[in-house]
């Protein structure tokens, strides 16, 4: 009875959690909880957000409340900085990723209760839920918009180590003591930390390829590294530490340290020297050195190793105190020093940041001068630059001397000295200088300000030639003071173009350091990533061999498909057999006395005004032509004389995506080729595009002469000659004519003994048999069978006109038809 009245119990307290749930569930606003209006600007909001976070971060309020609170104003804000779940919120009351679906709100809300009821410890005090087991996390936590807009960028100054976590994740529980030790060194070190959770950030997560958690990765230059190993403090050291770039710190000794030193003018940097007793660069040191690559080189002194002795002598190190130098014109003597027991972070960027630059550094790209010299924000700070312009070699090493000694004796706040050679940044000198011959050969300064970011200056040149003589160096100095209670002394006005970049790579070297670096990233994702994440790069890979091979393959099929449908010799008698089969069939007299009586196969021929008809029988199709897929309207071809009275009509004037087929024939061969060119385009007549005529070459042999030189280069025309060797044989061509556009496709006929064959612009072969002819006098003759066997290949060529495929001449004007 007890068993039962407290499963009962039970049952109803389970049951006034749910409702609890699904009420808070339902009544969270992040307007009411932000104190905002549906109507506010992201500026309102932000502005609410942070004074509400101060007030209840639990840092700071100490009221057991706070750090639910605190959570709510988080999500609140997170919902309303976003367009997109704001936009949902206002229009479905959530921002879950089934918005719009009005029927599915109450499964998401008791899967909330779900989740809440199993993972949170607010009702059974479970340690499962992340950012309640472990506040320390809470300042590391990353969204989606902070890691794209802020940590990416500042991962190009230092590396960031990023942990996934989430709820009800044992394994989480386990490595959280080695990440609090290790969150605790590296931080102070310079190295980001970061925190992901992958249930509330799954964008996020996913972004960043992590697929289960915990998963701790790497990021550096906006490049993603995961750790595989175990998790303890001495491998999460290591993989930051593999993380940052080999060449950042050069070992110093005896031998090299002049040599390193002495860069500074190649590289245009200040040189840093570390001096420590410790075998192995400190990490610190490696951080520092990644920070500030693009400013300060850097070596590193082991003052214990044999070898470092006279280094050690000459600049006066304690080998038992780190000690810190920066050089820059002068090797000879450090321009800065400092020396601490415990370096630390702090100390090494304050005194770095104060010594960037050399006393003059030479102005190499844009970026560089843009620092030295920025833009003038206010009457109170006003930046100067003293300009050198000046030359390279020996003859002006002894003004570029006295320049720097001059920027040594006279280094102020408001005042930075660099140089230019003048022959590597020609527009830039130009545009001050304004090609002055007194300065051709010579050394001159400039003192300007930067008005704009577009390149607009003020400035104001030295009337004489820099020679670094006392008396200019008090000309400069008097001018620099005057400057401080009168700056219109700068009275010219110019717009500077943008200097070349003097230290970029070569194209060559940029691409190889580009394909190298993809190299690396594919070799660590094939060894390293997720399979999931390879996917893409997988099949992109398989994808191009496969359409490789298909293409090999099919090229292949091809070649030998043409290798055996090439045509062989014909022989003379298995024709004559088609053709007496052939004619059997289909007869038809001819209709006019202009040609003569004779009997030829299907489709027949009639000859009257120029016009030519063709009576067909459905079933004189040769072998191979019954596949064209085209049903002719009528049993026979019309084919028209172009003449001078048809040729507006049936050319000139052609409507727009019509076209003439016009088959060019002599006298003795007129018969014989209407007959063959008949036959070939039968079967392409269901086509009310399409159009057929024939020219007479006796008559009009020069408009297509004209004609044909538009096509020399692309088809050159074969050196054929009639039987009487005087004039070329164009009998069997065939023109495609568009009258509209201006342009023609050329056939060029299958010649007998031509293995190959020819059809001008067309280059492929039609295996099809040549059908034979009807028993007559003028078909049985050698030169009928020749005249004919010239539009063999015709239906082939009538094809690949229709796909297109033919090459096109194009032609200023039809000429007259004479």
């Amino acid at each position: 009875m007890e068993l039962k009245k407290l499963s009962i119990s039970l049952v109803v307290v389970l049951v006034l959690v749910l409702v609890l749930q699904i009420l808070s569930a339902v009544d969270f606003d992040p307007y009411r909880i932000l104190g905002v209006s549906r109507t506010s600007s992201q500026a309102d909001i932000k502005k609410a957000y942070k004074k509400l976070a101060r007030e209840w971060h639990p840092d700071k309020n100490k009221d057991p409340g706070a750090e639910d609170k605190f959570i709510q104003i988080s999500k609140a804000y997170e919902i309303l900085s976003n367009e997109e779940k704001r936009s949902n919120f206002d229009r479905y009351g959530d921002v879950g990723e089934n918005q719009g679906y009005p029927q599915q709100q109450q499964h998401r809300q008791f899967h909330h209760f779900h989740e809440s009821f199993y993972f949170d410890e607010s009702f059974f005090h479970f340690p499962f839920n992340s950012e309640r087991r472990d506040s320390s996390d809470e300042k590391y936590l990353l969204h989606f918009s902070h890691y794209v807009n802020e940590i990416v960028p500042d991962s190009f100054k230092k590396p960031y180590l990023i942990k996934i976590t989430s709820d009800w994740c044992f394994s989480c529980i386990h490595i959280e003591p080695v990440w609090k030790e290790v969150v605790q060194e590296l931080e102070v070190l310079g190295v980001g930390i970061g925190v992901v959770h992958a249930g509330y950030e799954r964008r996020l997560a996913h972004h960043l390829g992590a697929h289960s958690t915990p998963s701790i990765l790497g990021l550096i230059n906006g490049k993603i590294s995961f750790f595989h190993n175990a998790v303890i403090r001495e491998n999460l050291r290591q993989f930051v530490e593999s993380l940052l770039p080999g060449n950042l710190i050069e070992k110093i000794t005896d031998k090299n340290y002049v040599r390193f030193l002495s860069n500074w003018k190649k590289e245009n940097k200040p040189h840093v020297l570390l001096f420590d007793h410790m075998p192995v660069v400190p990490l610190l040191y490696k951080l520092t050195a990644f920070a500030y690559r693009d400013y300060l080189s850097f070596g590193y002194v082991y003052v214990g190793l044999r070898g470092t002795e006279e280094l050690s002598r000459q600049y006066n190190i304690n080998v038992y105190t780190p000690t810190m130098m920066i050089f820059k014109e002068h090797i000879d003597k450090p321009a800065d020093v400092i020396q601490a027991r415990e370096m630390k972070k702090q100390l090494i960027d304050d005194f770095l940041s104060q010594n960037k630059f050399l006393l003059a550094a030479r102005l190499t790209n844009q970026k560089l001068f843009r620092e030295l010299c920025p833009v003038k924000k206010s009457h109170r700070q006003r930046k100067y630059c003293v300009v050198l312009l000046t030359g390279e070699g020996d003859k002006f090493a002894k003004t570029y001397e006295a320049f720097v000694a001059f920027a040594l004796a006279n280094t102020k706040d408001t005042v930075r000295f660099v140089h230019i050679y003048d022959d590597r940044q020609r527009d830039f000198a130009q545009a001050l200088l304004m090609d002055d011959e007194k300065y051709w050969g010579k050394s001159a300064v400039a003192i300007l300000e930067r008005r704009n970011n577009v390149g607009r200056v003020v400035y104001k040149i030295l009337e004489d030639a820099w020679e670094g003589s006392e008396e200019d160096n008090f000309i400069l100095l008097d001018l620099l003071a005057q400057l401080r209670t009168d700056p219109g002394l700068l009275s010219s006005d110019t717009v500077l173009p943008d200097l070349n970049d003097e230290l970029a790579p070569v194209f060559f070297l940029r691409w190889l350091y580009s394909a190298i670096e993809y190299v690396s990233d594919c070799w660590d994702s094939v060894f390293h990533n997720n399979w999931r994440e390879m996917m893409p790069l997988l099949s992109l890979i398989f994808s191009a061999l496969f359409i490789l091979f298909g293409t090999v393959i099919v090229q292949a099929f091809s070649d030998s498909s043409d290798e055996r449908d090439s045509p062989l010799p014909q022989k003379e008698e298995p024709n004559e057999e088609n053709e007496k089969t052939f004619s059997k069939e289909n007869r038809f007299p001819l209709l006019t006395p202009s040609c003569t009586s004779q009997a030829f196969s299907a489709p027949s021929l009639s000859c009257s005004r120029g016009l030519v008809g063709h009576s067909l029988a459905p079933t004189a199709f040769p072998p191979g032509r019954e596949g064209s897929g085209r049903i002719p309207k009528k049993g026979f071809v019309e084919v028209t004389e172009l003449t001078d009275v048809t040729y507006t009509s049936n050319l000139v004037r052609l409507r727009p995506g019509h076209m003439n087929v016009v088959l060019i024939l002599s006298n003795p061969t007129k018969t014989s080729l209407l007959q063959k060119f008949a036959l070939e385009v039968y079967t392409f007549t269901g086509s009310s595009c399409l159009h057929f005529s024939f020219l007479s070459l006796d008559k009009h042999r020069e408009w297509l002469e004209y004609l044909l030189e538009f096509a020399q280069d692309a088809a050159p025309i074969p050196n054929q000659y009639d039987k009487h060797f005087l004039e070329r044989d164009y009998t069997g061509y065939v023109l495609a004519l568009n009258g509209h556009k201006k342009y023609f496709c050329l056939f060029k006929p299958h010649r007998s003994g031509d293995e190959g064959g020819t059809m001008g612009s067309c280059e492929d072969y039609d295996p099809l048999l040549h059908t034979g002819e009807a028993r007559g006098k003028s078909s049985c003759s050698p030169g009928s069978k020749q005249a004919k066997n010239k539009l063999s290949k015709l239906s082939l060529w009538m094809e690949r006109l229709l796909e297109g495929s033919l090459q096109r001449f194009y032609i200023p004007s039809w000429p007259a038809l004479d």
